[in-house]
């Protein structure tokens, strides 16, 4: 069986709360911010393949009097990625130490990924990782699960794919593959093991 995981929010942690928390000090401003202004659709054209730069841009057109605070969405980005999630990691470990084929493929900006993979030397162990932001595709897009199958000859019904987000696990299910919706390392712990693959 091929495990195939995301990335953010499954083994390393991201949010953008650890900036802007400190740069508005008020959780409801910080909140309408995060939900009106840089909002997940935003972030998710920069995972698509848009520049940083250009997405800066785009949301200073609509809130020209937030300019700053929406630029630090690209200038303190590695700040929201404060560490990996320890007992996911340690999951990880086990797999490969099993032997079992593992993969990713993440909705990740192209610039941002780059800079990331460095901090984080467990990547290593993955055989391949699909990017949303070099690819142009971005899950739960079925080509994104069919782009990894391809370029590895993997049979897609004989892969678990882990996500935090509903909507890609789904997608995962659409094209054929077993799929878990992460809400922590203990229930992928125990979920591993009654699948036998831990």
């Amino acid at each position: 069986m091929n495990v195939v995981f995301d990335l953010g929010m499954v083994l390393i942690e991201w949010d953008p709360r650890h900036v802007y928390r400190q740069v508005f000090n008020d959780d409801a401003k910080m909140e309408w911010f995060l939900a009106e202004v840089c909002h997940g659709d935003w972030n998710l054209e920069q995972d698509r393949g848009r520049s940083f730069d250009d997405g800066v841009k785009e949301a200073t057109a609509r809130h020209p009097e937030l300019a700053k605070e929406i630029a630090l969405y690209r200038d303190r980005w590695m700040d929201m990625v404060p560490g990996d999630i320890p007992g996911s990691v340690a999951i990880l470990k086990e797999l490969h130490a099993k032997g079992t084929p593992l993969y990713a493929i993440t909705n990740w900006n192209s610039d941002t990924y780059r800079a990331t993979e460095k901090r984080f030397d467990f990547l290593k162990l993955f055989r391949d990782i699909v990017v949303s932001g070099d690819e142009k595709l971005i899950k739960p897009q079925p080509e994104i699960f069919q782009l990894l199958a391809a370029r590895n000859g993997l049979n897609l019904a004989d892969s678990l794919f882990i996500d935090d987000n509903l909507k890609n696990v789904h997608g995962a299910e659409a094209v054929g593959m077993r799929a878990h919706h992460f809400t922590g390392p203990e229930s992928l712990r125990t979920d591993l093991q009654k699948r036998g693959i831990l």
